[in-house]
């Protein structure tokens, strides 16, 4: 990382850098590679990445298991995909049922077990994206929430409800140390001693090889051949919220693609992936919608769009504020038209009934357009990135290894304790694993405080040392 103030602009508008003259394009090279490194050292790796997708993975796996097969678990989102540090944002999960299955017009339900109720999925009313559910057979695997959700037309047709299913889904007494938070949309948000954030989604697993052909079909450039099959081969997920703006809202469930979803992440290059993560962080701390008009998911189907149109090759760590600068753009655009394609189902535009107001429209587009005025200097907007920049090389690194080291640490106490708990849920202290990972966790987080205490930094708590490096 270059020493703040090594670069500089001259009166020409040409940067000098230790003497010497770069053009435009020089700087921005110069640039991306600096930030490509800072945000390796804020923990937006690809180790570190995959670090944390085995082990939400491993989580998942664990808690499926729990639960007999009947329930399963995947960590979604930020999370699920690697993105984000253990405190950072919160951790999207979605619980399908095993006994249920939604299937597409002219599939075959005979090839599900008699215990397994089938669902028939109808799209004609129903806003792109989204479908109705009706009652194909019913299983032998009996389901509260289910029986609740059945409503009978009056013909002789049985629907499910997705807003009965999620007002069922959500009733449940929360645990010790554990606070509820009112529902946002189809997830139930829960915090966990006070700092734990997940919203949890509940799901039916849907069968819907049309929609998945479609999108396989498409002429691009990515992802590869292998991974469009590997999105295929995982299916789509029906979550309980209709479209705002539709009739039948009440009764419409929306098509996720959310395991497909990861392991398009995750066939990002190193490049794509630190477009997308910046994206996010531009969004948050600078444009700060409130009423989720813009969202993460909003910037990672942009990304994706990008990648599918353009070459490879074009992305590598010096080009990452040209596309930077693409991305801001499309996103401008996106915000102007009010339009912006899935990338799984081109016809559900993702700006449709996002709440936009006018005065808010014209804000954004013009603070866009500022940003990307700036070049390489929006990166000064983001708290994170520009105390990086700044800091002096070694105690730099020496923070990033210990921060790696905690959160891989908090990693494996997560599912250490789900390893080590009993048929009541409740984790054996006396684990010997379970004592040394604590331990270890405790060295850290008092090394640190210590070292934060000696440079004059103000710390008031361990608790506080702990929470500001895993944030």
């Amino acid at each position: 990382m270059a020493e703040a103030g090594s670069i500089r602009c001259n009166d020409s508008g040409r940067i000098s850098a230790q003497g010497s003259l770069f053009s435009r394009h020089d700087l921005w090279g110069i640039a991306s590679s600096e930030t490509c490194t800072a945000m390796n050292w804020l923990g937006y790796g690809p180790e570190i990445r995959q670090a944390r997708r085995d082990a939400y993975t491993d989580r998942d796996r664990m808690v499926t298991e729990r639960a007999r097969g009947e329930v399963m678990q995947i960590t979604t989102g930020s999370k699920g995909e690697g993105l984000t540090c253990f405190l950072e944002n919160d951790r999207d999960v979605i619980f399908a049922s095993t006994r249920v299955i939604c299937l597409e017009e002219n599939v075959d339900a005979c090839d599900f077990s008699k215990e397994t109720t089938v669902f028939r999925s109808y799209n004609r009313v129903c806003y792109p994206g989204h479908c109705i559910l009706r009652l194909k057979r019913r299983g032998t695997t009996r389901i509260s929430a289910l029986k609740n959700a059945l409503c009978d037309n009056g013909y002789g047709r049985v629907f499910l409800s997705s807003k009965v299913y999620l007002k069922a889904m959500g009733i449940d007494k929360p645990k010790a140390n554990t606070q509820k938070h009112p529902r946002a949309g189809p997830s139930v948000p829960r915090s966990y001693y006070g700092t734990l954030h997940t919203d949890t989604v509940p799901a039916l697993r849907y069968y819907c090889p049309s929609i998945l052909t479609k999108w396989a079909a498409r002429t691009r450039t990515w992802p590869p051949p292998k991974v469009v099959q590997d999105v295929v081969s995982l299916g789509a997920f029906l979550t309980p919220v209709g479209c705002k703006c539709s009739e039948v809202k009440d009764f419409e469930w929306r098509i996720c693609f959310n395991t497909g979803e990861i392991e398009l992440v995750t066939n990002l290059n190193d490049t794509q992936v630190k477009l997308y993560v910046l994206l996010k962080m531009l969004k948050k701390d600078v444009l700060k919608p409130r009423k989720k008009e813009i969202t993460s998911f909003t910037l990672k189907n942009l990304v994706f769009w990008l990648a599918e149109k353009h070459p490879q090759a074009l992305f590598h760590e010096r080009s990452l504020f040209h596309w930077l600068h693409v991305g801001l753009d499309a996103l401008r655009v996106a915000i102007d038209t009010r339009e912006l394609p899935y990338y799984m189902i081109p016809e559900r535009n993702l700006m449709e009934g996002c709440d936009m107001d006018c005065e808010h429209q014209h804000m954004w587009i013009s603070t866009i357009q500022d940003m990307m005025d700036e070049g390489p200097r929006v990166i000064l907007r983001l708290p994170k990135i520009r105390q990086t920049i700044i800091a002096h090389p070694e105690p730099l690194l020496w923070y990033s290894r210990r921060r790696t080291e905690l959160e891989l640490l908090y990693l494996m106490d997560m599912n250490r304790r789900m390893q080590c708990r009993d048929k009541n849920w409740v984790y054996d202290t006396r684990d010997v694993i379970f004592k040394t990972i604590k331990r270890r966790k405790h060295e850290i987080t008092y090394q640190v405080g210590l070292r934060m205490y000696i440079d004059g930094s103000s710390v008031n708590s361990l608790n506080d040392v702990w929470q500001s490096l895993l944030m």
